[in-house]
């Protein structure tokens, strides 16, 4: 079970790293979007390009941080009837969740969206708008982004079996971290205490 966990350790900061650096294609989604907006208001042009990079972009971002959503607790739970029930009830719930419904919904999708991906691949498709892009890059995301939501949902099954096992501590718990407003608002108030100390000794 410990190489279990282990693995589920490395699935963790795998998509936590994803979901680190995917949240700047929402930025750069915006950026396009508004140079477009002004190219087309400014200049009466536009491309189909800037329209389709916006939503292959917004997808990627959709997709890959799909697993991350999963790591941070993100997903959509009914909390009425979640909250009512036992802990041991409630991890039970997502074991069977995770074990015969997330993870046979994720192979499912990568059954039909990697040959999917590979034809496009193979094809060059292109956009059928005018100036569109290629159609690949963004077929891409698809196997991958479920690909990323399968590994997470092997590593909470793991955790939650293990909690049943009594080796880990709840991993329903949502681990909330400091803000970097609090971290600064802490090292101050940490400074001051030593000040005050290093004061009080010296008099």
């Amino acid at each position: 079970m410990q190489a279990l966990l282990r693995l589920s350790r490395g699935i963790d900061q795998l998509n936590a790293w994803v979901g680190k650096y995917v949240i700047w294609l929402i930025l750069a989604a915006t950026i396009i979007s508004g140079i477009n907006a002004v190219v087309r208001k400014m200049f009466n042009a536009s491309s189909n390009a800037f329209l389709e990079v916006q939503w292959y972009l917004f997808a990627a971002s959709f997709l890959l941080a799909a697993g991350y959503t999963l790591l941070e607790k993100e997903h959509v739970k009914v909390d009425v009837i979640n909250a009512k029930l036992s802990l041991r009830t409630r991890v039970w719930i997502d074991v069977l969740g995770f074990a015969f419904f997330l993870t046979p919904m994720c192979l499912v999708i990568l059954y039909y969206g990697i040959p999917f991906f590979l034809q496009a691949y193979q094809s060059g498709e292109m956009s059928s708008n005018a100036g569109g892009l290629i159609r690949w890059p963004v077929y891409l995301m698809m196997p991958l982004g479920f690909g990323l939501l399968l590994l997470q949902g092997l590593s909470e099954l793991i955790k939650r079996i293990a909690f049943l096992m009594g080796l880990i501590d709840d991993p329903t718990v949502k681990v909330v971290s400091k803000t970097p407003e609090e971290e600064l608002a802490e090292a101050i108030r940490k400074a001051e205490e030593e000040a005050a100390r290093n004061a009080a000794k010296s008099a």
